[in-house]
């Protein structure tokens, strides 16, 4: 494996093992802490439960995705002990969250990080693609090539570069389109 391609799981990743897929693997949709940052923006437009806040962050990666609630539940309680959030309501074990004027004001003071993950998590959805389901279908098509090719056994250095030269000349065409 490629040094590379190695992934860390800290805490505050998106693209944590749980959800319907983990993402690429060379990095993480969101540094550390940025995921506390989308939440806390989910909950600045209206108060939501968890489920309401890992069915919004699925839809705006596209729906390719969906959060575990093993990383959203313990980010939604971190950010209500540190005061940035609050259960409005609580009915048959479900709560409701909010935003405080405390996470109102980390969230100002953060602007420039939200931003940037906003625009990853735009990225992605155009990655995975978005509302065009014929790119979204050829793009899976893609990957599972890839991974069928890989299962069957050891490439040969030939081989291995005969399919980074594929990829690479998708690439340009792509790029080029």
């Amino acid at each position: 494996m490629h040094q590379g391609h190695e992934r860390s799981h800290r805490g505050g990743g998106l693209f944590e093992r749980g959800g319907r897929r983990e993402g690429g693997r060379g990095g993480r949709m969101f540094e550390q802490g940025s995921l506390r940052l989308v939440i806390l923006n989910l909950l600045q437009e209206k108060p939501r439960h968890g489920y309401e806040v890992i069915k919004a962050i699925e839809e705006l990666v596209g729906g390719d995705y969906s959060p575990s609630p093993g990383v959203i539940y313990p980010t939604l309680t971190l950010l209500e002990e540190l005061g940035y959030a609050a259960i409005e309501a609580e009915a048959g074990g479900k709560k409701l969250y909010r935003i405080t004027p405390e996470g109102e004001q980390f969230l100002a003071s953060n602007n420039e990080a939200l931003t940037a993950a906003l625009k990853r998590l735009e990225i992605a959805q155009r990655a995975s693609g978005g509302s065009a389901p014929e790119l979204k279908r050829a793009i899976q098509n893609f990957r599972m090539a890839v991974h069928m090719r890989l299962e069957r056994g050891d490439l040969s250095q030939e081989q291995m570069y005969a399919i980074i030269d594929a990829i690479d000349m998708a690439a340009v065409k792509i790029e080029r389109a």
